[in-house]
């Protein structure tokens, strides 16, 4: 019989006893950083841009000189000379005058606005015709505008995407420090389990869980390392876990977590560790279970896959990766939920758009009726939401929160 805490609970349990898992740092290459997570906030040591310069082909110009031009009678300006790039600017640009000025060129002195090249025209005569009258700052990025000096660009804790890879360049940030990735070990256990390679026979099943737990540790910026298929045998379940904790720093094993009398997971577990808990209050993934190991977390997970996902999103994934949030979103339910089984129900959902006024959408969540067993039917979803386990289900229409998939993003969605 399990002794199941709420999934509330479970997640404190992790936060106190594994506070400073995965904690190790290393400086990368900012050209290998894409997919690592940053150990420390970016601060930027210098201003970006550092001068003001041009965001498209034209002139240089004061605006005022250019107010209440057009077509039909444009403003006539005096050329006083070019932007040359990367070069420093020797040419000022005085009332009345303007400067010939590329994407990208810095802005000369006294010039405080630019007009794109398809509004002028060149007469020949050393005057230059402006058809179309500009504001101050008008395609201007002025200084400072896309970093200030101390400003904090990326923070301690993202998940570094290609456009943060930039950001470190523009800075000069030839190395970053990131955290080491933890490697995780993977085991699947049952007699009746075999490779994903195989075809089954008889009561066979292919592995389904250590391919899933493997490619979402991945997208946890963690290392997966997936041991050989562990048969329904004490010994042989607690020489692979040994074996696992050599080499990594967690251990997740998949199936023989419920309390039958082939379930030897907790037993093993509570061999190696001390044994946490045995048993969530929620559905799927009521016979989760971890331990710990000496300072590294060994998750017994449900053999059914949906279950074996969710637990691992729930509980495993904030460990690999501390201080991110999941995404969410609000969504109008789509149909009514009941639930009455004293637990927490998680739900996979579809997202769909839905009209809201003349010009806005909103999301409605519809439910995927799924068995735990059953991962195709995730195919087609977009996230999952909870139903509380001190409530007897939703109502069609009812605002609630949908937790995305894609979700490790180190903010949460409005």
């Amino acid at each position: 019989m399990l002794e199941v805490v709420s999934i509330e609970d479970a997640k404190r349990l992790l936060r106190e006893r594994f506070a400073g898992f995965g904690a190790g740092t290393e400086a990368v290459p900012f050209d290998q950083a894409a997919a690592r997570v940053l150990a420390e906030d970016v601060v930027a040591s210098e201003g970006v841009p550092p001068f003001d310069r041009s965001t498209v082909d034209g002139f240089a110009v004061c605006a005022s000189d250019t107010f209440g031009c057009s077509d039909a009678l444009p403003a006539l300006l005096a050329l006083a000379g070019e932007v040359e790039m990367g070069e420093e600017v020797d040419v000022a640009c005085p009332p009345g005058a303007c400067v010939r000025i590329p994407t990208g060129g810095k802005i000369p002195q006294g010039a405080d606005a630019v007009v794109m090249l398809e509004y002028c025209e060149e007469y020949g005569d050393g005057t230059v015709g402006i058809a179309s009258s500009v504001a101050p700052s008008d395609n201007i990025v002025f200084e400072n505008d896309d970093a200030a000096p101390g400003s904090v660009l990326v923070k301690s804790g993202t998940l570094l995407q290609p456009h943060h890879v930039g950001t470190l360049a523009s800075l000069g940030m030839t190395r970053c420090l990131v955290r080491k990735p933890v490697r995780v070990g993977v085991i699947s256990t049952g007699d009746e389990i075999i490779e994903a390679d195989r075809t089954p026979a008889a009561s066979q099943m292919r592995d389904v869980n250590a391919p899933l737990l493997a490619a979402a540790i991945r997208a946890c910026g963690a290392e997966p390392s997936c041991f050989p298929i562990v048969p329904d045998s004490y010994d042989a379940l607690l020489a692979a876990v040994e074996g696992a904790l050599e080499t990594c720093d967690a251990v997740l094993v998949s199936g023989g977590s419920s309390a039958g009398q082939k379930d030897n997971t907790a037993r093993v577990l509570s061999h190696v560790g001390d044994l946490l808990f045995h048993g969530v209050a929620v559905k799927p993934g009521k016979p989760t279970l971890c331990a710990d190991a000496n300072g590294a977390p060994v998750f017994g997970l449900p053999g059914h896959p949906v279950a074996a996902y969710f637990m691992f999103l729930e509980l495993a994934a904030p460990l690999l990766m501390p201080g991110f949030f999941a995404r969410r979103t609000p969504a109008v339910l789509a149909e009514g939920l009941p639930s009455n089984h004293g637990r927490s129900e998680l739900v996979p959902v579809e997202l769909e758009s839905m009209p809201n006024g003349k010009h806005a959408t909103r999301l409605r969540a519809v439910p995927i009726r799924s068995k735990s067993g059953l991962i195709s039917q995730l195919c087609t979803a977009n996230g999952y939401l909870e139903i509380a386990r001190d409530t007897e289900g939703l109502a069609a229409g009812a605002l609630v929160e949908v937790t995305l998939f894609d979700r490790w993003q180190g903010c949460e969605l409005a």
